[in-house]
């Protein structure tokens, strides 16, 4: 009965107060973008689905590119154009380099030290350098390519004893994830070490189930202020315990170094080093580090998996490109050898099958941003502090741009393709081609985009290459997309591996 009062006593003061600001901003509102009929108090949410990019990609076919939703009392600009979306990403870039807070970040222990949320200034600026210069560069990756390579020949001989009972294959593909991430932080797979990795694995899905009740306090400020369900206090108690568990794992590392035990250098003797470094522009924290970890956690692995499933997912219901693909690989590798990352330059199907999936399926398709001073977007004038909502999603599948633009056509990114519009190159996977955008872009674009695509193209290669698929319980996959800020898939992607090549020997000669 308390929190029945306590709501209707919010919904006044949120009504009240709507009226109020409503008439103060009346000649503000004549220069802003347009949008549909608001509800008190609610605002747009009630024309909001799960899938709100979605929900957001059909407002903007009826309101246009830039429009005004409010979801309570946060209000947004949200972009679904590709030539707008170049004015954030490139043009004023700087001006929309900050991320807004959401309804946790008071329970954020890492508040000042998350890479992903941190304010733009010099500290953001100094992670995101360690970043792209240290921990996750080409150099560095390349240095990674055996651990992603022995965790991809342990997910087929898993997937291979699958085939009679079928396998839901979006496990195993979490299970890759985690694996590759855990061996490059911190040499250790999650599968085998219960006491500290698989207990990251699960603080991680834990913080991202309840980020969507953490929301309702950026719509619901009071619910924010009194954290009503809770989810902020647990939140909290899964970071004390991640923070607990990687003072363990540092601690472990700095004496291994001490006595000479390290047998390889994973991420984080690189961080450990540069912490130490006196010369050092700023210096590097322990809850830096943590904070820069807890990132990749929470973000590597479910996109990772989420987009081998819609890749493998869209050959399935596409059986001539599977075919094109699998015949590409027989081709250029053979059926006497594993598929090695050497291979993939030389495997032009297999990157536009990458691409158009990313297209399609993008790994964020939400993008937000902060406006740091008074700027102006297509014309409208954007108040320092806005919101800005950058729908990946929607720019990927403008019909304005891409021929056939809601279906799966991997020629389109084919250099040699004839009559197809909307051609890609590399420097698509870089934010560059404002059109194609599945990592975000400018500044704050994801540093983590060389990582992912390195995984899918090696993984998904070896998978097409080693094995037939069948879906279980239906001819097609069910393509119906989740929830989540990685937009998994609805329904478990359950299929039976068909072995089409003598696994142990090519995991003998590999």
């Amino acid at each position: 009965m308390e929190i029945i009062i306590f709501l209707c006593i919010c919904i006044i003061v949120a009504v009240s107060l709507h009226f109020i600001k409503k008439l103060g901003n009346s000649k503000q509102n004549i220069q802003s973008p347009p949008g549909p009929a608001a509800l008190p108090v609610i605002g747009h949410m009630h024309l909001l689905s799960s899938t709100m990019h979605i929900s957001f990609k059909d407002l903007a076919s009826k309101y246009g590119p830039i429009m005004l939703i409010r979801t309570g009392a946060t209000t947004s600009y949200v972009v679904s154009n590709g030539a707008i979306a170049q004015e954030i990403f490139k043009t004023q870039d700087i001006k929309f380099a900050a991320r807004p807070e959401f309804g946790g970040s008071d329970y954020q222990i890492y508040k000042d030290n998350l890479f992903s949320t941190l304010d733009y200034g010099k500290q953001w600026s100094f992670l995101k350098k360690i970043c792209m210069m240290e921990i996750l560069s080409n150099q560095q990756i390349n240095q990674f390519a055996d651990i992603r390579k022995a965790e991809m020949m342990n997910l087929l001989k898993v997937i291979a004893q699958h085939s009679e009972t079928g396998c839901d294959v979006g496990l195993e593909f979490t299970a890759l994830a985690n694996n590759v991430i855990s061996m490059m932080v911190m040499s250790t797979r999650c599968a085998t070490n219960v006491d500290e990795t698989a207990q990251i694995k699960e603080i991680a899905r834990g913080i991202t189930q309840l980020s969507g009740v953490l929301s309702l306090g950026e719509a619901f400020p009071l619910l924010k202020w009194y954290d009503i369900f809770g989810a902020g206090r647990k939140v909290k108690v899964l970071l004390l315990r991640f923070d607990a568990l990687m003072d363990g794992i540092i601690s472990k590392h700095e004496m291994d170094i001490r006595d000479g035990k390290r047998e390889r250098t994973d991420m984080i003797d690189i961080l450990l080093r540069i912490s130490e470094d006196k010369t050092s522009e700023l210096k590097l924290t322990k809850a830096d580090i943590k904070g820069l970890f807890l990132d990749l956690f929470l973000g590597s692995t479910e996109e990772t998996s989420a987009a081998l499933q819609w890749a493998l997912a869209e050959l399935l219901n596409h059986p001539k490109a599977f075919k094109k693909l699998q015949d590409e690989i027989d081709m250029t590798v053979g059926l006497n050898r594993l598929v090695e990352e050497s291979d993939i330059p030389n495997l032009p199907y297999l990157h536009a099958v990458v691409k158009e999936t990313l297209r399609l399926h993008p790994s964020l398709p939400l993008v937000f941003r902060k406006c740091r001073e008074d700027s102006k977007i297509n014309g409208f004038p954007i108040a320092k502090n806005s919101r800005i909502v950058v729908n990946l999603y929607a720019i990927n599948r403008d019909p304005n741009v891409w021929e056939d633009a809601a279906e799966f056509e991997p020629e389109r990114f084919l250099i040699n393709a004839i009559n197809v519009i909307g051609h890609a190159d590399q420097e698509d996977m870089k934010g560059q081609n404002f059109s194609y955008v599945s990592f975000g872009g400018g500044r704050r674009g994801c540093p983590g985009a060389n990582l992912a695509t390195s995984v899918l193209h090696i993984t998904l290669a070896a998978l097409i290459q080693c094995f037939y698929w069948k879906i279980k319980g239906a001819e097609k996959v069910n393509m119906e997309e989740g929830a989540g800020f990685s937009v998994p898939m609805a329904h478990p992607l359950v299929c039976y591996p068909i072995l089409r090549v003598n696994l142990s020997d090519l995991l003998q000669i590999n």
